[in-house]
C-alpha cells in the first residue's frame, strides 16, 4: 500500500506542478528559470523518477538516469512518502538527513532551485495585506520604533501610520491604584524615527545596484590605501558574488581558518530571519569566521559593576522589572531619574508607550526628582527638581547621599541585618574610618558642582518616601552615566542605595513606568537574540527555546579566534588585541580572558561588513580608519542598503533591501535573550507579520538571500536554506513553533499582518521584582536567570552571589582587585578626570538621538534629517547639533546657528551650534550615532562635517579587566569654524 501511494504521487507531481504554473504567476516564472534534470529515487533503485526541466516545460519519465543533474535517494519506500508528503514534517526531515535516510546529490544549485520550486506551489496561494476603499492595500511591518501600517498602491509606498487596534484585538489591562483605573490607549505609540520609513524607503543614498571600487581589481592592483577616497562603479550580480566568493575561497586556502571576519553595528532592521543574529549568523557558521565578539554597550557599569553585587548576569546586571509599574503606581511616592531621559529614547524599542503610564504617576502626585546635567524632555514633561550634575561624578553624589542615611539612621537597618553582607566594610569607607575622609555632602561638592544642601535635601527626601529609582533609559541600564570611566562605581552605588532602603519592599524598585506592564509573559514567542533560523547554539539564546520549539539544523563556526569590537582596529593595524568576553551565564563569566590572534589561526585579513553602520557608534571610530586602509587587510564587503559612512570603505558593495522589501516575522520589543521579557515596555503584546510591501527597488535583494546566493557558489545552498526554504516558508515555520497558534491561523495572521495577546487576569500578573527577596522566599519570577549551578544555597533561594545575600563588598571582585585595582570590592571613589581633560576645557556627553535609532533614520535624506533639533541646514548642508550653554558659549563668542569645529587630539568635527540655558556649563552635548561620515580636507587638516562625534570619544578600556567603552569621558574645545579654511587646504 506505502509502495502503491508512493508511485501515485511521482506520477501526479509533474501534473500538480504543471497546473500550479498554469494558476500561479511566481511559479510559472520559477519554472521558467531552470533547465535541471531532478532524481528522486529509492536506494535500491527499485523506483526511480525523473523530472526534465528546460525553459518553462515539464516531462517526466520512470526508471534510473545515470547522470542527473541533481537527486534525492531515499532510503526506503516509508522515508520517501513523508518526505513527500504535502505537509512537511521538519523534525522528520532533519532527522532523516542527519542520520543519512534521505541523501542528495549533484548540484546544490539545482537542489535549491526544485526546493523553491515546491516552496513557490505552497506560497503561491498564500494572501498578505488587507485592501482598503482608497485603493490602497495596507500591510504591516516592525521598526525599532515599533509597528506600522504601510499602505501601498501600484507597487508604491503611499503613507505610514501608527496601529490602531480594533474591537477583536486583544482587550487592554487595566491597573487599580490609590481608588483610580487606569487602561492604555488602543494603539501603537511609535518613536519619530518609525515614521520615516518611506523617505528611508526612496532615499537618495539608497544602493541599488552591486558596486565595485573603481581602482580595486581583485585580480591585480587593490589600492587598500584609497578606501574611503574613490568611488564606485556599478558591476552585475553575477560579478559581485563571483569576487565575494572567491574571496571566500581564497582566504581560506591560502591563509586557513580564520581569515575571514564578519562584523555588524549596532543594531540591525528588526526581524527574526534575515536579524544579524539570524541569517548572518547561519552564514558565517556554514562558511566559519573570526567572531567580532559584541560587548554589552549601553550597559557598561552594570555588567562591570553592579552585577558583582547582586548577580542578574543573564541581564548584563540589570534587574528585571516584573510588576514593577503595578507596584510604582499603587505605591511609590518619589521617582528618581538620574541619568534616565526615557522620553527622549523610549527605552529602547517602546516608542512613547511609557509617557501614558509616566503621565498617570504624575497624576497620583508622585513626585519627581532628575539628575543629570542637561534638562532632559521627560523631566521638562513631568516637571520636579532638578539637579545639573558634572558628568562622570555621580558616584560622589551618590556615595554622600548614603554618607546621609549612614549618619541619620535613615536607612532599612533590618533589611540591610538580613539580607545583605559587608555594609561595615561599606559603612567605615563612606563614614571615613578608612581613610580619615568623610564622605559628606561638602566632600563631593567639589566634584560634582552640586551644592552640599541639595544633597542633604535629597537624601532626606528620598529616605522620607517610597522611592523608585530610575538609573538609566529602561529604569536601569541603557546609556547615560555608566558610560564613563567611572560609570561602574556609580551603577554599583545605585543598587547599594536600593539595598540601603529595601529594595523589593512596596513602592521601593527600580524602573520609571518605561517597562514592567502586566503583560502575558507565558505566551512564548522568541525575540531576536533568540537566534531565528541560525541554528546556532553557542552565541545566541536558541538553546532555551526555539531550537526546541522550531526543529532546525544545528550549525557550528569550526573558527575559535574572537576579536573584541572594541579592539578591531588594533587587530588589523597591530596585528593584535585582547579583552574579556561577553558571557552572561554566571558573574565570573566576564572574568574570560582572550586575545588574537589565536594560536593556530591566520590573521584576519578580509572583512565581511553587514548592516548599520558603526563609525558612529563605536568610541574612538577614527581608528577604523586606518585598520581600512591597513594592507593586511586585503579585502572588505559591505551589504548595505544606504551609502553611509562604513560603506564607502569596501571594495565590493552588495545592495540589501530594507524591511519593507522583504518578509520577516517578529514580536515589538521582544529582544529575546539579552533583556529577558523586555515586550512589558509596551501596552499590548503584538506579533508582526513584517510583510513584504513593495518589491526591492533596483537590484536590491534581502539578506537571506544575499547569504543565499552566496553560500551556492561555495556549494552550501541547501545546508543554507534547509532544502530552498524561502523567507516567507521560514516565517511559517516560526509562527507554527510559537503559542500563535492557539489564538490564531497563520492564513489570519499572515493577511491581517498582527496579533494582539490578551493581558494575564489580575491574579495572573507576574510578581514583582525583588519581593521575593525582600520578604526571604524563594524566587518566583518567570525567567530562566540565574542558571541552578551559580546558586550558593538551594536553588531558587537567595542571589547568585557566594553569600547567597546582596553583597556591599562583592567576593567576586575580591578574588581579582590584585589584579585590577580600578575595580576594588569597596566601591571606593576614582576619579581620574582631572589627569584626563587638559587642555580641553569642555566634557563632551553624547547621548542617544531623539529621533533616530542609532544610525538607522540619521542622513540619507530621511525627513528626520530635516528635523532642527536633530541636523540643521546651515548653507544648504544639514549638520549635527552640538549643545552647550549660554556662559560658555559667551566665552568664545558663539551663537545659536553658528558651524562650530569641536576638536581635541583624536579629530575634529563641525557641527551646528545651539546654545541652551538646558544645559550645564562646562559640558558639551550631542547625539550620538551620527550615520554620516564626510571627510574633508582643509587648512587644518583632515575634518568630518557629517557629524560624527565618536571621532573624538575615547576608544580605552573602562580598567584592565572591565572591556566597556566610556565615550562621555571626552574633553574637547568648541571654535568658530571658518568655512573658508575648507578651501585652502
Amino acid at each position: 500500500m506505502q509502495r502503491q501511494l508512493l508511485v501515485l504521487i511521482l506520477w501526479l507531481m509533474p501534473f500538480a506542478l504543471r497546473m500550479a504554473a498554469r494558476r500561479f504567476p511566481s511559479v510559472r516564472k520559477h519554472l521558467g528559470e531552470g533547465r535541471w534534470v531532478i532524481q528522486l529515487r529509492l536506494r535500491d533503485n527499485s523506483l526511480a523518477r525523473q523530472l526534465h526541466f528546460k525553459d518553462g516545460i515539464l516531462s517526466a519519465s520512470w526508471g534510473p538516469y545515470a547522470a542527473p543533474d541533481a537527486e534525492l535517494v531515499f532510503m526506503d519506500v516509508a522515508t520517501a512518502r513523508r518526505m513527500l508528503a504535502p505537509t512537511t514534517d521538519h523534525a522528520f526531515l532533519i532527522d532523516a538527513l542527519k542520520n543519512f535516510k534521505i541523501t542528495q546529490g549533484g548540484s546544490d544549485e539545482a537542489l535549491v532551485w526544485f526546493g523553491q520550486l515546491v516552496n513557490t506551489m505552497k506560497t503561491a496561494s498564500w494572501r498578505k495585506g488587507t485592501p482598503m476603499k482608497d485603493g490602497t492595500t495596507r500591510y504591516v511591518t516592525l521598526t525599532n520604533g515599533g509597528p506600522v501600517f504601510v499602505f501601498v498602491k501600484d507597487d508604491k509606498i503611499i503613507r505610514t501610520t501608527p496601529i490602531d487596534l480594533v474591537e477583536e484585538d486583544g482587550p487592554s489591562w487595566t491597573i487599580r491604584a490609590r481608588g483610580r483605573q487606569f487602561s492604555p490607549a488602543r494603539r501603537g505609540t511609535v518613536s519619530p524615527h518609525a515614521l520615516s520609513l518611506k523617505s528611508l524607503v526612496y532615499s537618495e543614498k539608497r544602493i541599488l545596484h552591486p558596486m565595485k571600487r573603481v581602482d580595486f581589481d581583485p585580480n591585480g592592483e587593490r589600492n587598500i590605501q584609497n578606501r574611503g577616497i574613490s568611488g564606485y562603479e556599478r558591476i552585475s550580480w553575477d560579478e559581485a558574488l563571483d569576487i565575494v566568493a572567491g574571496e571566500i575561497g581564497r582566504m581560506k586556502q591560502q591563509y586557513g581558518p580564520g581569515a575571514i571576519a564578519m562584523a555588524t553595528g549596532a543594531h540591525h532592521q528588526w526581524g527574526n530571519i534575515n536579524y544579524y543574529l539570524s541569517a548572518m549568523q547561519r552564514f558565517g557558521n556554514l562558511i566559519g569566521y573570526t567572531r567580532v565578539e559584541m560587548s554589552p554597550i549601553s550597559w557598561e557599569g552594570w555588567y562591570w559593576g553592579a552585577m558583582h553585587h547582586y548577580g542578574n548576569s543573564l541581564r548584563l546586571g540589570t534587574p528585571s522589572f516584573y510588576g514593577t509599574a503595578v507596584d510604582c503606581l499603587e505605591n511609590a511616592e518619589l521617582i528618581v531619574f538620574w541619568s534616565s531621559d526615557p522620553e527622549s529614547t523610549s527605552g529602547v524599542y517602546a516608542g512613547f508607550e511609557g509617557t501614558e503610564r509616566r503621565l498617570w504617576a504624575k497624576q497620583l502626585g508622585i513626585e519627581f526628582v532628575h539628575i543629570d546635567p542637561y534638562l532632559t524632555q521627560s523631566a521638562q514633561l513631568l516637571g520636579g527638581k532638578w539637579l545639573p550634575i558634572r558628568p562622570g561624578t555621580d558616584s560622589a553624589f551618590a556615595i554622600a547621599i548614603m554618607h546621609e542615611w549612614m549618619v541619620n539612621g535613615t536607612y532599612d537597618k533590618d533589611y540591610v541585618a538580613t539580607r545583605t553582607t559587608g555594609f561595615d566594610e561599606w559603612r567605615g569607607y563612606v563614614l571615613g574610618e578608612e581613610d580619615g575622609i568623610p564622605k559628606t555632602p561638602e566632600w563631593q561638592e567639589a566634584e560634582t558642582g552640586i551644592p552640599a544642601k541639595d544633597v542633604r535635601s535629597l537624601a532626606q527626601l528620598w529616605a522620607s518616601k517610597k522611592t523608585y529609582l530610575a538609573a538609566g533609559g529602561l529604569g536601569a541600564g541603557f546609556g547615560g552615566a555608566c558610560r564613563t570611566e567611572t560609570g561602574a562605581q556609580w551603577a554599583r552605588n545605585v543598587v547599594m542605595m536600593m539595598a540601603m532602603q529595601g529594595w523589593g519592599k512596596p513602592g521601593i524598585n527600580f524602573g520609571n513606568l518605561q517597562i514592567g506592564a502586566p503583560q502575558d509573559l507565558n505566551f512564548y514567542f522568541p525575540g531576536y537574540a533568540e537566534g531565528g533560523i541560525s541554528g546556532d547554539l553557542n552565541y545566541t539564546a536558541s538553546a532555551a527555546h526555539n531550537y526546541c520549539r522550531m526543529p532546525h539544523i544545528i550549525t557550528i563556526n569550526p573558527v575559535k579566534q574572537s576579536v573584541p569590537r572594541q579592539r578591531f582596529a588594533e587587530a588589523i593595524t597591530e596585528g593584535k588585541a585582547d579583552g574579556y568576553l561577553w558571557e552572561g551565564f554566571s558573574i565570573e563569566g566576564q572574568f574570560a580572558y582572550y586575545s588574537y590572534p589565536r594560536l593556530g589561526y591566520s590573521p584576519v585579513h578580509m572583512l565581511y561588513r553587514y548592516g548599520s553602520s558603526s563609525f558612529g557608534t563605536v568610541p574612538g571610530s577614527n581608528r577604523m580608519v586606518d585598520a581600512y586602509r591597513h594592507s593586511s587587510l586585503e579585502f572588505v564587503v559591505n551589504q548595505s542598503i544606504w551609502m553611509e559612512n562604513e560603506a564607502q570603505f569596501a571594495d565590493i558593495i552588495l545592495p540589501a533591501c530594507t524591511a519593507l522589501e522583504r518578509d520577516d516575522i517578529s514580536e515589538w520589543a521582544n529582544s529575546g535573550g539579552y533583556i529577558q521579557h523586555a515586550q512589558s515596555q509596551i501596552n499590548h503584546r503584538m506579533m508582526i507579520m513584517q510583510h513584504k510591501c513593495i518589491e526591492p527597488l533596483g537590484e536590491s535583494r534581502s539578506d537571506y538571500q544575499i547569504f543565499l546566493d552566496i553560500a551556492l557558489r561555495l556549494g552550501y545552498g541547501g545546508m543554507y536554506s534547509e532544502g530552498g526554504g524561502s523567507e516567507l516558508t521560514w516565517c511559517e515555520r516560526m509562527f507554527n513553533s510559537t503559542d500563535l497558534p492557539k489564538q490564531t491561523t497563520w492564513k489570519k495572521f499572515l493577511k491581517k499582518g498582527y496579533h494582539v495577546v490578551p493581558p494575564p487576569a489580575d491574579d495572573d500578573r507576574p510578581p514583582v521584582d525583588m519581593r521575593w527577596f525582600a520578604e526571604g522566599r524563594a524566587k518566583d519570577l518567570p525567567e530562566a536567570n540565574p542558571l541552578p549551578g551559580v546558586y550558593s544555597n538551594k536553588f531558587g533561594e537567595g542571589l547568585p552571589t557566594q553569600s547567597g545575600k546582596f553583597e556591599f563588598v562583592p567576593s567576586s571582585l575580591r578574588r581579582i582587585e590584585e589584579i585590577d585595582p580600578a575595580r576594588p570590592a569597596v566601591n571606593r571613589y576614582i576619579n581620574r578626570d582631572s589627569a584626563i581633560k587638559q587642555p580641553y576645557p569642555l566634557q563632551l556627553v553624547t547621548n542617544h538621538p531623539v529621533y533616530s535609532f542609532h544610525t538607522q533614520a540619521d542622513g540619507k535624506n530621511s525627513h528626520i534629517s530635516t528635523i532642527n533639533e536633530h541636523r540643521l541646514d546651515v548653507g544648504g548642508y544639514r549638520y549635527w547639533v552640538l549643545r552647550m550653554s549660554a556662559k560658555d558659549a559667551a566665552a568664545r563668542g558663539l551663537h545659536s546657528g553658528d558651524l562650530v569645529r569641536v576638536h581635541n587630539a583624536q579629530a575634529s568635527v563641525i557641527c551646528a551650534l545651539d546654545v541652551s540655558e538646558l544645559i550645564k556649563h562646562g559640558v558639551a552635548r550631542g547625539n550620538e550615532s551620527c550615520a554620516e561620515l564626510d571627510l574633508i580636507k582643509t587648512a587644518v587638516g583632515m575634518i568630518d562635517r557629517g557629524g560624527c562625534l565618536n571621532l573624538l570619544t575615547p576608544g580605552r578600556k573602562m580598567s584592565d579587566t572591565a572591556d566597556g567603552i566610556m565615550p562621555n569621558t571626552c574633553w574637547v574645545e568648541v571654535e568658530k569654524w571658518d568655512a573658508t579654511l575648507e578651501n585652502a587646504a
